[in-house]
């Protein structure tokens, strides 16, 4: 049985795939972000947290999360049919790294690419940014979304060729 448009990643055993590589990726993005500590100094600084940056940014981690799961699945069961995945597979890992570069709250911590600069001396924030790292956090979820496309897309055509 083929089901189509990606519905084949929430059926047995690829659902738990899912969600093993949905919380390893949150726990990573965690970890490497230092998100645990932003959460600890909350209390403290409670009447200077911008709510709306902290939450879109925790909201924008999950959805990014949740397509990296999602391509990581698919693209595996597109493997494992033996179709072309290389646009998509290489979209899917920019926007998985782009993902652990701006962390959960892309404003309170440095995240991956911060980290890598400061590897050269050179010292960079998302704060710089217009909308504070947020931005980045969009083009991740859009490059993820065009990876989800061109799997789904390339399934769906060959079922309508047959």
């Amino acid at each position: 049985m083929r089901l189509s448009k990606g519905k084949e990643v929430f059926s047995k055993p690829y659902i738990f795939w899912f969600i093993g590589i949905f919380i390893l990726y949150i726990i990573l993005v965690v970890v490497i972000s230092e998100f645990y500590i932003t959460l600890q100094y909350i209390p403290r600084y409670l009447n200077t947290v911008k709510w709306s940056e902290i939450i879109l940014g925790v909201i924008f981690t999950l959805i990014i999360a949740f397509l990296v799961s999602m391509n990581s699945v698919l693209g595996y069961i597109k493997f494992k049919q033996r179709q072309n995945i290389k646009k998509s597979g290489v979209l899917a890992c920019v926007g998985a790294v782009g993902g652990f570069a701006t962390g959960v709250c892309s404003v309170c911590v440095s995240g991956l690419f911060p980290f890598l600069f400061a590897l050269f001396g050179v010292t960079f924030t998302w704060t710089f940014l217009p909308f504070n790292g947020l931005e980045v956090q969009l083009l991740v979820i859009l490059i993820l979304g065009i990876s989800l496309y061109l799997l789904t897309k390339n399934n769906y055509k060959k079922e309508v060729k047959k």
